[in-house]
């Protein structure tokens, strides 16, 4: 064997065994997220209950800020519209505008390397299949109905958003009484959650539990957003025909049931750059995740890797000049919780 064949081999391999890490790479990068999202979530609880009951300060957690999507999206139009990148939840924003630029060059990584609930969500669904040996299939003639719901209220918020609000209108909420404390308000909605709200999240549990991803793929309106930035993503999963042996191993383990063995480039809004074909692939340089007309794959490292700079380079830009904390100090935080049962306030205080 000539000495360049060596290295082709060895490159082969490499890149193969590349992929077969995977799994392993996007859980610890999952987990990462996991981590954050709960010490964030728990310091929040302290806070709250810091303003509720007195005692040692703690400093409100900025990242909780990203459960306010909707919130985000309209300080994102009005930041455009105004040039005002707002204080209310300027966190919000900047993880906002992360995610979306991991959507537009790694397809829906956000969905399956960050989202806690994306977590929750896989493993529910492997749960099922391992307690009942698989998970309900949903036929065609039904899946592409349901998946529509999705964009349906996506369409339905940024409609909204951007056809029926503009610049004072959008000011008016974002630095009105009910914005100011909308985490608050979600906090105290889990904390206080009515039977009705319980019911819906346990039917949303055990249906995902049977039915892979059902609220990622049929309900969440981020996941949607993510889908709709990932069709312009360049970055997609590849297969290269000339050495594909049809063993529909790819297909079989694709958690978004995309026929991955008959296409040469996903280009699915529902592929979510999770890699877990790429992993199960027998065939050396056969599936890859790449750049468009880039030879060279992206490995479950460089992926992580990328995630996580993104991640950290526009959460680090925003504490560098000062876009990280909100404005609102805590004894206005314990005055509006106090007239937070007002109706009246809620909606036209500020």
């Amino acid at each position: 064997m000539s000495e360049k064949k060596v290295h082709d081999f060895e490159k082969l391999k490499l890149n193969t065994s590349d992929y077969k890490s995977s799994p392993k790479i996007r859980l610890a990068v999952q987990l990462f997220f996991l981590i954050a999202t709960l010490y964030t979530g728990w310091r929040f609880v302290l806070f709250v209950s810091y303003l509720q009951e007195g005692g040692e300060a703690v400093t409100r957690p900025p990242g909780v800020e990203a459960f306010l999507p909707i919130s985000s999206l309209m300080a994102l139009k009005y930041w455009v519209l105004t040039g005002d990148f707002n204080s209310i939840h300027p966190a919000g924003l900047v993880l906002f505008m992360a995610f979306v630029v991991m959507g537009l060059f790694l397809k829906r990584t956000f969905c399956s390397w960050v989202c806690p609930v994306g977590l929750l969500s896989e493993y529910l669904w492997k749960g099922g299949q391992k307690i009942f040996g698989k998970n309900l299939p949903i036929p065609r003639w039904l899946d592409y109905p349901l998946r529509s719901l999705k964009y349906l209220i996506l369409i339905f918020f940024a409609w909204g958003i951007f056809m029926d609000m503009g610049a004072e209108d959008l000011r008016n909420f974002i630095y009105g009484a009910y914005n100011r404390i909308a985490d608050i308000k979600m906090m105290l909605f889990f904390a206080h959650i009515s039977t009705f709200s319980l019911v819906v999240i346990i039917v949303l549990i055990l249906l995902s539990v049977v039915i892979k991803n059902f609220w990622c793929r049929y309900l969440c309106p981020y996941g949607a957003l993510m889908g709709f930035l990932g069709l312009f993503s360049p970055a997609k999963i590849t297969r290269n025909p000339e050495t594909c042996t049809d063993c529909r191993a790819c297909t079989e383990s694709c958690p978004a049931s995309i026929q991955v063995h008959s296409k040469t480039r996903i280009r699915s809004d529902e592929c979510t750059a999770c890699l877990t074909c790429t992993s199960v692939c027998p065939e050396p340089d056969t599936l890859s995740f790449n750049i468009y007309k880039q030879k060279k794959p992206m490995s479950g490292k460089m992926v992580a890797v990328l995630v996580v700079l993104i991640f950290l380079l526009f959460t680090g830009i925003a504490r560098l000049t000062g876009h990280w904390q909100n404005s609102i100090n805590d004894d206005e935080y314990k005055t509006r919780m106090e007239q937070m049962d007002n109706p009246e306030y809620n909606h036209t205080g500020e």
